[in-house]
Protein backbone atom coordinates (compact mmCIF):
# COMPACT_ATOMS: atom_id res chain seq x y z
CA UNK A 1 0.00 0.00 0.00
CA UNK A 2 2.86 2.24 1.01
CA UNK A 3 4.83 1.68 -2.50
CA UNK A 4 1.54 2.65 -4.56
CA UNK A 5 -0.58 4.78 -3.13
CA UNK A 6 1.46 7.99 -3.57
CA UNK A 7 0.32 7.16 -7.51
CA UNK A 8 -3.34 7.52 -7.36
CA UNK A 9 -2.61 10.78 -5.52
CA UNK A 10 -0.56 12.09 -7.80
CA UNK A 11 -3.01 14.60 -9.40
CA UNK A 12 -3.40 15.88 -6.28
CA UNK A 13 -0.08 16.68 -5.17
CA UNK A 14 1.01 18.26 -8.54
CA UNK A 15 -2.55 20.68 -7.81
CA UNK A 16 -1.20 21.50 -3.82
CA UNK A 17 1.86 21.64 -4.48
CA UNK A 18 2.03 23.25 -8.31
CA UNK A 19 4.46 21.23 -9.70
CA UNK A 20 4.54 19.34 -12.87
CA UNK A 21 5.39 15.58 -14.49
CA UNK A 22 9.11 16.22 -14.56
CA UNK A 23 9.03 16.89 -10.49
CA UNK A 24 6.31 14.39 -10.02
CA UNK A 25 8.84 11.57 -11.93
CA UNK A 26 11.52 12.53 -9.46
CA UNK A 27 9.45 12.28 -6.26
CA UNK A 28 8.65 8.38 -7.25
CA UNK A 29 11.72 7.51 -8.91
CA UNK A 30 13.62 8.64 -5.53
CA UNK A 31 11.81 5.91 -3.56
CA UNK A 32 12.76 3.39 -6.47
CA UNK A 33 16.39 4.39 -5.64
CA UNK A 34 16.51 3.75 -2.53
CA UNK A 35 14.99 0.43 -2.69
CA UNK A 36 17.81 0.05 -5.74
CA UNK A 37 20.83 1.28 -3.59
CA UNK A 38 20.11 -0.24 0.02
CA UNK A 39 19.07 -3.97 -0.84
CA UNK A 40 22.76 -4.96 -0.42
CA UNK A 41 23.66 -3.54 2.51
CA UNK A 42 20.15 -4.95 4.30
CA UNK A 43 21.73 -7.97 3.29
CA UNK A 44 24.77 -8.10 4.58
CA UNK A 45 22.54 -6.78 7.94
CA UNK A 46 20.78 -9.34 7.70
CA UNK A 47 23.67 -11.72 8.20
CA UNK A 48 25.14 -9.30 10.91
CA UNK A 49 21.65 -8.72 13.32
CA UNK A 50 19.58 -11.24 11.97
CA UNK A 51 16.46 -11.22 9.21
CA UNK A 52 13.54 -10.43 11.67
CA UNK A 53 14.92 -7.31 13.21
CA UNK A 54 16.25 -6.11 9.83
CA UNK A 55 12.95 -6.38 8.13
CA UNK A 56 11.05 -5.42 10.98
CA UNK A 57 13.26 -1.99 10.97
CA UNK A 58 12.65 -1.96 7.80
CA UNK A 59 8.84 -1.76 7.88
CA UNK A 60 9.31 0.38 11.15
CA UNK A 61 10.79 2.92 8.66
CA UNK A 62 8.80 3.08 5.63
CA UNK A 63 5.53 3.88 7.82
CA UNK A 64 7.44 6.50 9.42
CA UNK A 65 8.46 7.99 5.85
CA UNK A 66 4.99 7.56 5.20
CA UNK A 67 3.38 9.64 8.29
CA UNK A 68 6.17 12.50 8.14
CA UNK A 69 5.33 12.63 3.87
CA UNK A 70 1.87 14.05 4.59
CA UNK A 71 3.73 17.15 6.27
CA UNK A 72 6.02 17.83 3.02
CA UNK A 73 5.71 21.67 2.23
CA UNK A 74 7.16 21.15 -1.13
CA UNK A 75 7.83 18.58 -3.54
CA UNK A 76 12.31 18.09 -2.92
CA UNK A 77 10.94 17.57 1.08
CA UNK A 78 8.42 14.80 -0.49
CA UNK A 79 11.31 13.77 -2.67
CA UNK A 80 13.83 12.63 0.56
CA UNK A 81 11.15 11.60 2.47
CA UNK A 82 10.23 9.16 -0.35
CA UNK A 83 13.72 7.89 -0.97
CA UNK A 84 13.78 7.13 2.92
CA UNK A 85 10.95 5.18 2.75
CA UNK A 86 12.34 3.01 -0.17
CA UNK A 87 15.76 2.53 2.22
CA UNK A 88 12.57 1.27 4.87
CA UNK A 89 11.05 -0.76 1.49
CA UNK A 90 14.88 -2.51 0.97
CA UNK A 91 15.11 -3.18 4.55
CA UNK A 92 12.20 -4.85 4.72
CA UNK A 93 11.65 -7.19 1.38
CA UNK A 94 14.56 -9.68 1.25
CA UNK A 95 14.98 -9.63 4.83
CA UNK A 96 11.59 -11.09 4.95
CA UNK A 97 11.29 -13.05 2.72
CA UNK A 98 14.76 -15.03 4.28
CA UNK A 99 13.06 -14.72 7.20
CA UNK A 100 9.67 -16.69 5.79
CA UNK A 101 11.84 -19.34 3.90
CA UNK A 102 13.52 -20.15 7.63
CA UNK A 103 10.51 -21.12 9.17
CA UNK A 104 9.76 -23.64 6.12
CA UNK A 105 12.31 -26.66 5.64
CA UNK A 106 13.04 -27.68 2.07
CA UNK A 107 10.11 -28.19 -0.51
CA UNK A 108 7.65 -26.60 1.12
CA UNK A 109 9.14 -22.97 0.44
CA UNK A 110 7.57 -22.34 -2.87
CA UNK A 111 3.89 -21.67 -2.25
CA UNK A 112 4.57 -19.68 1.26
CA UNK A 113 7.49 -17.41 -1.05
CA UNK A 114 4.13 -17.52 -3.69
CA UNK A 115 1.64 -16.19 -1.03
CA UNK A 116 4.77 -13.70 0.56
CA UNK A 117 5.09 -11.83 -3.02
CA UNK A 118 1.62 -12.01 -3.43
CA UNK A 119 0.85 -9.66 -0.26
CA UNK A 120 2.65 -6.79 -2.24
CA UNK A 121 -0.47 -7.40 -5.26
CA UNK A 122 -3.06 -7.11 -2.46
CA UNK A 123 -1.29 -4.29 -1.30
CA UNK A 124 -0.66 -2.82 -4.48
CA UNK A 125 -4.41 -2.86 -5.30
CA UNK A 126 -5.37 -1.27 -1.72
CA UNK A 127 -2.96 1.35 -2.29
CA UNK A 128 -4.38 2.55 -5.80
CA UNK A 129 -8.19 1.95 -4.60
CA UNK A 130 -8.19 2.78 -1.12
CA UNK A 131 -5.56 5.56 -1.87
CA UNK A 132 -7.62 7.18 -4.48
CA UNK A 133 -10.63 7.21 -2.20
CA UNK A 134 -8.93 8.89 0.97
CA UNK A 135 -6.88 11.78 -1.55
CA UNK A 136 -10.79 12.19 -2.85
CA UNK A 137 -12.38 12.49 0.20
CA UNK A 138 -9.55 14.14 2.55
CA UNK A 139 -6.30 14.55 0.40
CA UNK A 140 -3.26 13.17 -0.70
CA UNK A 141 -1.69 13.91 2.72
CA UNK A 142 -4.48 12.20 5.03
CA UNK A 143 -3.90 9.42 2.41
CA UNK A 144 -0.33 8.59 2.84
CA UNK A 145 -0.62 9.25 6.35
CA UNK A 146 -2.95 6.46 6.58
CA UNK A 147 -0.49 4.52 4.76
CA UNK A 148 2.14 5.14 7.33
CA UNK A 149 -0.19 4.65 10.55
CA UNK A 150 -1.61 1.35 9.31
CA UNK A 151 2.29 0.56 8.90
CA UNK A 152 3.44 1.00 12.45
CA UNK A 153 0.62 -0.37 13.83
CA UNK A 154 1.24 -3.22 11.75
CA UNK A 155 4.98 -2.94 13.27
CA UNK A 156 3.83 -3.73 16.86
CA UNK A 157 2.41 -7.12 15.76
CA UNK A 158 4.63 -8.28 13.59
CA UNK A 159 6.87 -8.23 16.31
CA UNK A 160 4.80 -9.68 18.58
CA UNK A 161 4.15 -12.60 16.77
CA UNK A 162 7.53 -13.49 14.26
CA UNK A 163 9.25 -16.43 15.42
CA UNK A 164 12.71 -15.45 15.89
CA UNK A 165 14.99 -17.36 13.29
CA UNK A 166 17.44 -20.10 14.12
CA UNK A 167 21.06 -18.49 12.08
CA UNK A 168 24.25 -18.93 11.95
CA UNK A 169 26.31 -17.40 14.87
CA UNK A 170 27.32 -13.62 13.41
CA UNK A 171 30.05 -11.90 12.30
CA UNK A 172 31.75 -9.70 14.66
CA UNK A 173 34.02 -7.57 11.89
CA UNK A 174 33.58 -6.17 8.82
CA UNK A 175 35.96 -8.70 7.07
CA UNK A 176 34.07 -11.52 8.78
CA UNK A 177 31.19 -10.32 7.30
CA UNK A 178 32.45 -10.13 3.72
CA UNK A 179 33.72 -13.19 4.07
CA UNK A 180 30.27 -14.26 4.42
CA UNK A 181 28.87 -12.68 1.89
CA UNK A 182 31.16 -12.31 -0.86
CA UNK A 183 30.24 -16.02 -2.41
CA UNK A 184 27.02 -14.56 -2.90
CA UNK A 185 28.26 -11.08 -4.40
CA UNK A 186 30.51 -13.15 -6.87
CA UNK A 187 27.94 -15.84 -7.86
CA UNK A 188 27.75 -16.46 -11.68
CA UNK A 189 23.95 -17.77 -10.83
CA UNK A 190 22.36 -14.65 -8.88
CA UNK A 191 23.58 -12.52 -11.46
CA UNK A 192 22.63 -14.56 -14.47
CA UNK A 193 19.25 -15.35 -12.89
CA UNK A 194 19.14 -11.19 -12.03
CA UNK A 195 19.74 -10.13 -15.25
CA UNK A 196 17.80 -13.00 -17.32
CA UNK A 197 15.13 -11.12 -15.96
CA UNK A 198 15.56 -7.94 -16.04
CA UNK A 199 13.81 -7.60 -18.94
CA UNK A 200 10.51 -8.96 -17.19
CA UNK A 201 10.99 -6.84 -14.25
CA UNK A 202 10.87 -3.67 -16.62
CA UNK A 203 8.25 -4.98 -18.77
CA UNK A 204 6.15 -5.75 -15.43
CA UNK A 205 6.97 -2.38 -14.23
CA UNK A 206 5.84 -0.64 -17.60
CA UNK A 207 2.22 -2.38 -17.31
CA UNK A 208 1.54 -1.04 -13.70
CA UNK A 209 2.91 2.23 -14.70
CA UNK A 210 2.39 2.92 -18.56
CA UNK A 211 -1.25 1.04 -19.39
CA UNK A 212 -3.91 3.51 -18.09
CA UNK A 213 -2.24 6.40 -20.09
CA UNK A 214 -2.06 3.41 -23.33
CA UNK A 215 -5.73 2.92 -22.98
CA UNK A 216 -6.66 6.53 -23.05
CA UNK A 217 -4.25 7.74 -26.20
CA UNK A 218 -5.10 4.71 -28.14
CA UNK A 219 -8.23 3.56 -26.97
CA UNK A 220 -10.01 6.66 -25.83
CA UNK A 221 -13.69 4.97 -26.47
CA UNK A 222 -12.69 2.14 -24.11
CA UNK A 223 -13.08 4.99 -21.39
CA UNK A 224 -10.75 5.67 -18.66
CA UNK A 225 -12.67 3.60 -15.99
CA UNK A 226 -12.16 0.32 -17.81
CA UNK A 227 -9.06 0.56 -18.55
CA UNK A 228 -8.07 1.80 -15.12
CA UNK A 229 -9.84 -1.73 -14.18
CA UNK A 230 -7.79 -3.80 -16.75
CA UNK A 231 -4.52 -2.03 -15.57
CA UNK A 232 -5.52 -3.21 -11.46
CA UNK A 233 -6.33 -6.50 -13.07
CA UNK A 234 -2.90 -7.11 -13.30
CA UNK A 235 -2.36 -6.55 -9.83
CA UNK A 236 -4.78 -8.40 -8.22
CA UNK A 237 -4.62 -11.16 -10.50
CA UNK A 238 -0.82 -12.04 -9.68
CA UNK A 239 -1.49 -13.13 -6.06
CA UNK A 240 -2.81 -16.41 -6.73
CA UNK A 241 -0.32 -16.57 -8.98
CA UNK A 242 2.49 -16.73 -6.45
CA UNK A 243 1.80 -19.82 -4.52
CA UNK A 244 0.64 -21.91 -7.73
CA UNK A 245 3.74 -20.73 -9.02
CA UNK A 246 5.72 -21.18 -5.74
CA UNK A 247 3.96 -25.11 -5.83
CA UNK A 248 4.36 -25.99 -9.10
CA UNK A 249 8.75 -25.14 -8.61
CA UNK A 250 8.50 -27.51 -5.61
CA UNK A 251 7.23 -30.74 -7.77
CA UNK A 252 10.96 -31.39 -9.09
CA UNK A 253 11.15 -29.68 -12.46
CA UNK A 254 14.21 -27.69 -13.30
CA UNK A 255 13.34 -23.96 -12.07
CA UNK A 256 15.61 -22.50 -14.63
CA UNK A 257 13.30 -23.61 -17.52
CA UNK A 258 10.33 -23.46 -15.97
CA UNK A 259 10.52 -19.32 -14.93
CA UNK A 260 11.74 -19.00 -18.83
CA UNK A 261 9.02 -20.65 -19.94
CA UNK A 262 6.62 -18.68 -18.29
CA UNK A 263 8.52 -15.50 -18.48
CA UNK A 264 8.84 -16.34 -22.43
CA UNK A 265 4.46 -16.79 -22.53
CA UNK A 266 4.55 -13.05 -20.09
CA UNK A 267 7.18 -11.30 -23.51
CA UNK A 268 4.54 -12.39 -26.15
CA UNK A 269 1.90 -11.52 -24.41
CA UNK A 270 3.32 -7.88 -23.90
CA UNK A 271 4.33 -8.23 -27.92
CA UNK A 272 0.65 -8.61 -28.00
CA UNK A 273 -0.71 -5.49 -26.59
CA UNK A 274 -0.84 -2.97 -28.86
CA UNK A 275 -2.53 -5.47 -31.52
CA UNK A 276 -5.59 -7.16 -29.75
CA UNK A 277 -9.53 -5.95 -29.41
CA UNK A 278 -10.75 -5.52 -25.97
CA UNK A 279 -11.85 -8.67 -24.98
CA UNK A 280 -8.91 -10.55 -26.47
CA UNK A 281 -6.69 -7.96 -25.05
CA UNK A 282 -8.56 -8.65 -21.16
CA UNK A 283 -8.17 -12.37 -21.16
CA UNK A 284 -4.24 -11.32 -22.54
CA UNK A 285 -4.10 -9.59 -19.16
CA UNK A 286 -5.69 -11.74 -16.98
CA UNK A 287 -3.25 -14.66 -18.48
CA UNK A 288 -0.40 -11.80 -17.73
CA UNK A 289 -1.22 -11.28 -14.27
CA UNK A 290 -1.39 -14.67 -13.29
CA UNK A 291 1.69 -15.51 -14.78
CA UNK A 292 3.40 -12.52 -13.12
CA UNK A 293 2.93 -14.38 -9.79
CA UNK A 294 3.85 -17.46 -10.86
CA UNK A 295 7.63 -16.16 -12.20
CA UNK A 296 8.38 -13.97 -9.41
CA UNK A 297 7.57 -16.74 -6.99
CA UNK A 298 9.87 -18.46 -8.80
CA UNK A 299 12.38 -15.65 -8.99
CA UNK A 300 12.58 -15.55 -5.42
CA UNK A 301 12.31 -19.28 -4.70
CA UNK A 302 16.02 -20.49 -6.78
CA UNK A 303 18.31 -17.93 -4.74
CA UNK A 304 17.04 -20.17 -1.35
CA UNK A 305 18.20 -23.29 -2.82
CA UNK A 306 21.28 -22.11 -4.68
CA UNK A 307 24.68 -23.31 -2.27
CA UNK A 308 26.16 -19.93 -1.93
CA UNK A 309 23.08 -18.30 -0.71
CA UNK A 310 21.64 -21.03 1.53
CA UNK A 311 20.70 -19.95 5.12
CA UNK A 312 21.50 -16.06 6.17
CA UNK A 313 22.65 -15.50 3.25
CA UNK A 314 19.44 -15.66 1.55
CA UNK A 315 18.60 -12.57 2.24
CA UNK A 316 22.05 -11.32 0.59
CA UNK A 317 21.16 -12.97 -2.58
CA UNK A 318 17.35 -12.13 -2.62
CA UNK A 319 18.99 -8.54 -1.97
CA UNK A 320 21.44 -8.54 -5.05
CA UNK A 321 18.60 -9.58 -7.73
CA UNK A 322 16.38 -7.43 -6.40
CA UNK A 323 19.04 -4.25 -6.73
CA UNK A 324 19.91 -5.27 -10.33
CA UNK A 325 16.28 -5.54 -11.24
CA UNK A 326 14.88 -2.09 -10.01
CA UNK A 327 17.77 -0.13 -11.19
CA UNK A 328 17.84 -1.47 -14.52
CA UNK A 329 14.42 -2.25 -15.04
CA UNK A 330 13.65 1.90 -13.73
CA UNK A 331 15.86 2.19 -16.72
CA UNK A 332 14.33 0.04 -19.35
CA UNK A 333 11.22 1.68 -18.36
CA UNK A 334 12.44 5.39 -19.01
CA UNK A 335 13.51 4.11 -22.71
CA UNK A 336 10.20 2.72 -23.20
CA UNK A 337 8.83 6.33 -21.95
CA UNK A 338 11.20 7.83 -24.68
CA UNK A 339 10.37 5.38 -27.68
CA UNK A 340 6.13 6.21 -26.85
CA UNK A 341 7.69 9.78 -27.51
CA UNK A 342 9.60 9.57 -30.72
CA UNK A 343 7.70 6.72 -31.89
CA UNK A 344 4.14 5.56 -30.53
CA UNK A 345 2.81 2.72 -27.80
CA UNK A 346 3.34 -0.13 -30.54
CA UNK A 347 7.06 0.11 -31.26
CA UNK A 348 7.64 0.45 -27.19
CA UNK A 349 5.33 -2.56 -26.52
CA UNK A 350 7.53 -4.52 -28.90
CA UNK A 351 10.64 -3.31 -27.27
CA UNK A 352 9.45 -4.37 -23.92
CA UNK A 353 8.26 -7.78 -24.99
CA UNK A 354 11.45 -8.66 -27.16
CA UNK A 355 13.26 -7.44 -24.76
CA UNK A 356 11.59 -9.51 -21.91
CA UNK A 357 12.45 -12.55 -24.27
CA UNK A 358 15.96 -11.60 -25.47
CA UNK A 359 17.71 -11.89 -22.14
CA UNK A 360 16.11 -14.99 -21.09
CA UNK A 361 19.49 -17.34 -22.59
CA UNK A 362 21.04 -15.81 -19.24
CA UNK A 363 19.31 -18.19 -17.17
CA UNK A 364 21.17 -21.12 -18.82
CA UNK A 365 24.48 -19.83 -16.72
CA UNK A 366 22.18 -20.51 -13.49
CA UNK A 367 23.17 -23.66 -11.69
CA UNK A 368 20.54 -26.39 -12.21
CA UNK A 369 17.99 -25.51 -9.95
CA UNK A 370 15.23 -28.59 -9.42
CA UNK A 371 13.77 -29.99 -6.35
CA UNK A 372 14.06 -33.76 -5.80
CA UNK A 373 11.20 -35.82 -7.20
CA UNK A 374 10.27 -37.37 -4.13
CA UNK A 375 9.40 -33.42 -2.74
CA UNK A 376 5.76 -35.07 -2.27
CA UNK A 377 6.78 -36.02 1.12
CA UNK A 378 7.95 -32.90 2.39
CA UNK A 379 5.39 -30.95 0.95
CA UNK A 380 2.91 -32.85 3.35
CA UNK A 381 5.03 -32.72 6.66
CA UNK A 382 3.45 -30.19 9.14
CA UNK A 383 5.81 -27.38 9.53
CA UNK A 384 8.33 -27.16 12.43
Amino acid sequence: MNWYNIGAVLPLVSATLSVGPAQLGVVLGAFLLGVGIFQVPAGFAAIRFGARRVSIAGVLVLGIAGVVSALSPDWPTLAVIRFLGGVGAAFFFAPALSLIASYFPPGRRGPVIGLYNGGFSIGGAIGLFGGALLGAAYGWRVSLAVGGIALLAITLITWGVLPREEHESAPQSTSQLWVRGRGVLRSRSIWALSLGLTGFWGASYIVAQYFVDFGAREHPDWGIGLVASLAATVVIVSFPGGPVGGWIAERGRDRRLLVGALTGIAGALVLAVPFLPLVALAAAIVVLGFVEGMVFAILYLIPAYLPESQGDGLALGVGVVNSIQVILGSGIAVIFGVLVALYGYTVAWEFAGVLTVGVLPLLLFVTPNRAPRSVGSLASAPPP
